[in-house]
């Protein structure tokens, strides 16, 4: 009968260390889902304030198991054993040895007489010890399985100390059998609380390989799109972020305008040229992320935008709308993290490879300039006949061919300074006023900037100018070209009075269809673009056309 109270009591006793452990698994696992814990947790090296808030909770642990303990005998049946090691082996020498200590110091401080406070003392300092070796010694995935064996061994020695310290034997024999086998059989609870605390580290590296998985997925998807770059294949690339996101509205714009959507309110972006919205330009000069989860716009209520960088600045951003409330989750915002970074490299490979292509036009179309029959003839006819009533001029138009006809020959891609530009353009500028007379005016308004631009950037704009706006018309015009400074980018405007650009027209070049009439600005467009991150603005004014475009001195590259 004896024998039979004494397993009921021992069941009791490790009914109740499971409680107790069952109740520290609680408190860890609701703490566990807190973002701060979670940081802290993810953490390889942590400053000493995490440090702190880990040991106070594990020390909260340990000293509160004393206080709930059973009393058996003036022994504690309690799980402070068990919240040293789990707190030494997750996290270190600073939680394990100082909560041992200091939870070890306060069983025996308030108990100094007990029949077991020596033992816990010295039990409760080598288990903080022994948590620690295990924490620098052995590999993770054996934490649980060494922790477990850790708070055998302790338990075990703590019964053999109560037997060899304690003067009454009798009394000492019977706490051993009491609290020997609930105490060393609680500690397979060591096992479920590592486990439940690796499991966070093991939960963030599963998703974060989903979120590289699926980021990698797009990637792949629309590499072939991205390496053509114009309006058509950035809408195959919404497309393909859609489908693989669930979003119900995908796009992609660059600084100023949205250069392509997919999605809800598609049909309000079937032209090519709308500005980006005030929530989008906060995303670009700030060259942060925004999250709106209660948007009211249209049919949305969520929105992450994300900037697409290049070059150290931001050229653009990728948008992807819900009409649910809250559904940008912490996942898919790292997700689109990573695919934005894979985006951007995407765009900058591909903007090289058609700077190069850009390049190759650049220099065709200089190539045609040099050699053109027609402004060749016109322009010597213009001489001829001013050689005998205005020598001087003639001389003067001589040495404005000879300067243009030099500057297309030396000049190749590298970048030059604006001011080298403009001189070219009034070179231009002075053989067209010699054949147009009256009927042409040039006005420059320059400022006295000095950044670089790729050559033969500005004269194709001054030509289109000429050609398609002042000669069809009937009327005298004028052309102004401006260089202003306005902060720390330079505008360049190229104006004209004359017949005014077709809407079409303006919608042909943005979109880059143009035919050979305009191959120039369809040239100037893409290569502003791809070196600035925004193309041309074209703009039909009340008389005549304006075309300008923003330059800075960030950019290295070459055209």
């Amino acid at each position: 009968m004896f024998e039979v109270n004494l397993y009921l009591d021992q069941f009791t006793m490790l009914l109740a260390v499971f409680e107790r452990a069952a109740l520290m698994l609680m408190a860890l696992f609701l703490l566990t889902r807190t973002q701060l814990f979670q940081k802290i947790i993810s953490k390889r090296q942590r400053n000493p304030k995490e440090i702190t808030i880990i040991l106070l909770l594990f020390v909260c642990f340990a000293v509160f198991s004393t206080y709930t303990g059973i009393n058996v005998y003036g022994s504690v049946v309690n799980v402070r054993i068990i919240a040293i090691i789990c707190g030494g082996i997750l996290f270190g020498p600073w939680v394990g040895i100082a909560a041992g200590l200091i939870s070890g110091v306060h069983r025996y401080w308030i108990d100094i007489d007990g029949p077991t406070s020596l033992a816990c003392l010295i039990t409760s300092i080598l288990a903080g010890l022994l948590a620690t070796w295990i924490h620098q010694r052995c590999d993770k995935k054996n934490y649980a399985k060494y922790g477990i064996a850790a708070g055998m061994f302790c338990e075990l020695l703590t019964m053999i100390l109560i037997l060899l310290l304690n003067k009454n034997s009798a009394l000492a024999i019977s706490i051993v059998e009491q609290i020997s086998i609930p105490m060393i059989a609680g500690t397979l609870c060591i096992g479920l609380i590592i486990t439940l605390v690796q499991s966070i580290d093991d939960e963030k590296d599963k998703v974060a390989a989903l979120q590289a998985k699926q980021a990698l997925n797009i990637a792949n998807k629309t590499l072939p799109h991205f390496r053509k770059n114009d309006r058509d294949s950035l809408v195959k690339v919404c497309e393909i972020i859609k489908q693989e996101t669930g979003a119900d509205a995908v796009a992609i714009t660059d600084t100023r305008n949205v250069k392509a959507y997919v999605g809800v309110g598609e049909e309000n972006f079937l032209d090519s040229h709308h500005q980006i919205s005030y929530m989008t330009q906060q995303a670009v000069d700030l060259g942060k992320q925004i999250i709106n989860n209660n948007l009211n716009v249209h049919e949305f209520h969520s929105l992450l935008i994300i900037p697409l960088w290049g070059n150290g600045k931001v050229t653009g951003t990728l948008k992807i709308f819900y009409c649910q409330p809250h559904q940008i989750r912490h996942a898919l915002r790292e997700m689109a993290i990573g695919l934005s970074h894979l985006i951007s490299t995407q765009i900058e490979v591909s903007n090289m490879e058609q700077l190069k292509t850009m390049a190759s036009k650049a220099e065709f179309s200089a190539l045609q300039n040099k050699i053109n029959p027609h402004f060749l003839f016109n322009a010597l006819n213009a001489i001829s006949t001013l050689v005998r009533i205005k020598p001087d001029q003639a001389r003067q138009l001589i040495a404005n061919l000879a300067n243009f006809l030099r500057f297309n020959l030396e000049k190749g891609d590298e970048l030059i300074d604006i001011q080298e530009e403009i001189q070219q353009v009034q070179d231009y500028v002075a053989i067209e006023q010699a054949r147009f007379g009256n009927k042409l005016t040039v006005v420059f308004d320059i400022d006295p900037v000095h950044i670089k631009i790729p050559s033969l950037l500005i004269q194709p704009l001054v030509e289109n100018a000429i050609q398609h706006g002042i000669v069809p018309s009937r009327a005298p015009g004028t052309v102004i070209i401006s260089v202003k400074q306005q902060e720390d980018t330079v505008k360049v405007t190229v104006a004209d009075t004359g017949v005014g650009i077709k809407t079409e027209i303006i919608e042909h070049i943005y979109q880059g269809s143009m035919g050979s009439n305009h191959i120039g600005m369809v040239n100037v467009h893409q290569r502003v673009g791809l070196l600035y991150g925004s193309g041309l603005t074209i703009q039909r004014q009340d008389i005549g056309t304006s075309v300008s475009f923003y330059a800075n001195d960030t950019q290295e590259k070459t055209c």
